[in-house]
């Protein structure tokens, strides 16, 4: 079967395409993140990929991805993508989190996964709901969520 080598539309309304993908991961996590991206590489370069600062680093250097990068997330990173949320900016978040690590940032952690929540984007916490998430056709579907879900 042929993959298209083509931009995929954002979902969201009045957004530009393509559609953004949000990646971050725990320290215990960046081994798993790489190895998804790795698998996944033709498909996320098709998306326009931002991350939190070490995260994205290791992904550019790893795999030469194309990422734009926030802060790490526990100088504000995970907070930059949480208001990207808000702002209608992400249309997917990769979040590789360490549920058996204490983190110093857990308060942001914990607004991150309630923001997704709240405004109804898809998050995957593993390499099996993000290989779910990435080759769902509703990711090929403009309007997806709006459609599905009128406000």
């Amino acid at each position: 079967m042929a993959t298209s080598t083509a931009p995929v539309e954002s979902k969201t309304p009045g957004r530009s395409q393509p559609s953004t993908i949000a990646l971050i991961a725990h320290d215990n996590k960046k081994q798993d993140m790489v190895e998804w991206a790795r698998f996944n590489l033709t498909t996320l370069q098709r998306f326009h990929l931002l991350a939190t600062g070490t995260t994205g680093g290791l992904l550019e250097k790893e795999l030469g991805l194309s990422i734009e990068k926030l802060r790490s997330g526990p100088l504000g990173g995970d907070q930059q993508i949480g208001a990207k949320i808000v702002e209608g900016g992400i249309d997917l978040v990769v979040f590789f989190w360490d549920p058996l690590e204490p983190h110093p940032h857990d308060v942001d952690v914990k607004a991150l996964l309630r923001i997704a929540v709240v405004y109804d984007i898809p998050m995957a916490c593993n390499k099996s709901s993000a290989d779910l998430m990435i080759s769902s056709p509703l990711m090929k579907a403009p309007g997806f969520r709006e459609a599905t879900y009128p406000s």
